[in-house]
């Protein structure tokens, strides 16, 4: 009688484990799933705070981009003396200032877009150096000349990182 009394014991304990398994089962399965849908939530909610500072962020570095282009920075910017060394200096101070002034904006871009926009300033900066250190740019105008004459045969180093901004940009959505 104790071998029956025990086999009804498991008859009865086993179907109560078993159901009790597929209910901890479940239940550990629904809260998994509350978890990711209030992580969703929450994640589209900062998003959908997040995305006006970050279109505003990529449109000041449009903006930084195209007062760098040399053609607008040359027209922008005239020079104070003939001296080519001052003009160089003042063109580059500005680009360095305009830099500086946007340098936050990296926080709500991607790595590699920072990147692409420093690459830009350095070789816009480059470009200025160069046509500076030639032979036949004797004056600052001489300069601005030599500088606007590059432009036209090449493009821009900020038009690529533009595309770049512009291109990110299309992704947000």
């Amino acid at each position: 009688m104790d071998a029956e009394k025990i086999l009804d014991f498991f008859l009865y304990i086993v179907p109560a484990v078993i159901t009790a398994v597929i209910a901890f089962y479940f239940f550990r399965q629904f809260i998994k799933n509350e978890d990711n849908r209030r992580y969703f939530l929450l994640k589209k909610e900062s998003q959908k705070q997040a995305l006006p500072i970050r279109l505003q962020a990529y449109e000041r570095m449009a903006l930084f981009l195209e007062r760098i282009t040399p053609s607008k920075l040359l027209i922008r910017i005239n020079p104070t003396s003939s001296n080519k060394e001052d003009y160089e200096t003042l063109l580059i101070a500005s680009i360095e200032q305009e830099f500086e002034h946007n340098l936050s904006q990296q926080i709500y871009l991607s790595d590699e877009c920072w990147s692409i926009i420093s690459a830009a300033k350095n070789a816009t900066i480059q470009l200025v150096r160069k046509a500076s250190l030639l032979p036949k740019t004797d004056t600052a105008n001489k300069l601005r000349e030599v500088v606007l004459t590059e432009m036209m045969e090449k493009r821009a180093p900020s038009d690529a990182a533009l595309s770049f901004i512009k291109n990110e940009v299309g992704e947000l959505w």
